[in-house]
């Protein structure tokens, strides 16, 4: 029988400490492992990302020439793209596209018009050339039906796995890196994030806030050391940067209070690997975030000084001092697995080339 050949786009591979590179990473590493024999999968990957799949993997090494000039453009019999806006496509004639759409949230900045409108039309043309559809909440499907025309490509929603390793949690060490009872949150220092509003809730207490991650926007950094100094909390603000996933297990494993206010989030992976530690997770109730949380979190639902400070006054050290059903959090924090996911992407891969 002749092998099926596809090509998995995993270019993103090439911005480490992000949402997109661990999607990469750990959704082609579970599909490898589950392919079925007659299909032979090829990573298209920039050479910063090294042979992350295995020396016995097959690749296709990604270089920007290829967004004008892709010689890989018709040899396969399925193409996965795993960026809804990749300038990496193949020819519409000859191989079917499986896109997966993580969000639409260039229609959350508060970018130009001009730039959304440029951003929603290149995401109509990647949808117009697919055969299946792909989005990692249902919150982001709903987006998708709503902005673009999807006509009657299928599209169906596949929930990202969890990145932390249960079997690693028991290792984490004893010792925490922050003194005291803290909030932790981790993500790209940006306005979407809405970190800010979390410094509403220092006031009044001895807590903490330790947030991790890269920072995107220099200015929105600064306008959260400046609120923490109108609030008189800067002492208690702790930006550690990018951190190791040792370092960021010890942070998770012992913080009081878990949260993650973001306002543009397609799935809020940070969320399930929080519930992986039993933690108590308190969430905005934006975007996808109360389809991931569910009835085992807990919300904000305004974000203005007045709601938020009596939030802090009336319900927060409830929230820190309640105990709650940890085993019930793990468990939801494991039905969002790698695993599951790999096998729904594999279904996927053998209808399409099937011609289904």
């Amino acid at each position: 029988m002749v092998s099926k050949n596809i090509l998995f786009d995993a270019e993103r591979l090439k911005y480490p400490n992000t949402g997109l590179y661990y999607f990469c990473l750990n959704l082609g590493d579970a599909i490898r492992n589950q392919l079925p024999s007659g299909l032979d999968m090829y990573f298209f990957c920039n050479e910063k990302a090294g042979k992350v799949y295995g020396d016995d993997q097959k690749y296709i090494r990604q270089f920007s020439w290829h967004k004008i000039n892709n010689p890989h453009r018709s040899r396969f019999d399925l193409w996965h793209s795993t960026f809804q806006l990749t300038d990496y496509l193949p020819n519409k004639d000859r191989s079917p596209l499986l896109l997966t759409i993580h969000d639409l949230n260039f229609l959350k900045e508060n970018k130009s018009l001009e730039k959304e409108k440029r951003y929603l039309k290149k995401l109509q043309e990647r949808v117009n050339q697919a055969s299946q559809i792909v989005t990692i909440s249902d919150y982001v499907k709903n987006d998708v039906l709503t902005y673009c025309d999807v006509k009657n490509t299928p599209i169906k929603t596949i929930y990202n796995g969890n990145n932390i390793d249960f079997s690693r949690i028991a290792e984490v060490s004893t010792a925490p890196l922050v003194d005291g009872e803290y909030i932790y949150s981790v993500g790209t220092i940006n306005r979407k994030k809405n970190f800010h509003v979390l410094l509403y809730l220092l006031p009044g207490n001895d807590l903490k806030l330790v947030i991790s991650g890269e920072t995107h926007e220099e200015d929105y950094k600064n306008y959260i050391l400046h609120l923490a100094k109108k609030l008189s909390v800067q002492k208690r603000l702790i930006f550690t940067g990018a951190v190791s996933e040792k370092n960021k297990y010890n942070y998770l494993k012992h913080c009081a209070l878990f949260a993650f206010p973001s306002i543009a989030e397609g799935f809020g992976l940070p969320v399930v690997e929080a519930m992986a530690f039993g933690k108590k997770v308190l969430l905005s109730t934006c975007t996808s975030l109360p389809e991931i949380g569910g009835d085992n979190a807990y919300y904000l639902t305004q974000f203005d000084e007045d709601y938020l400070t009596n939030f802090a006054k009336t319900e927060l050290n409830t929230i820190l001092r309640h105990p709650i059903d940890e085993h019930a959090v793990v468990e939801r924090a494991k039905s969002f697995n790698w695993q599951d996911a790999a096998r729904d992407y594999t279904a996927l891969y053998a209808r399409i080339l099937n011609g289904a």
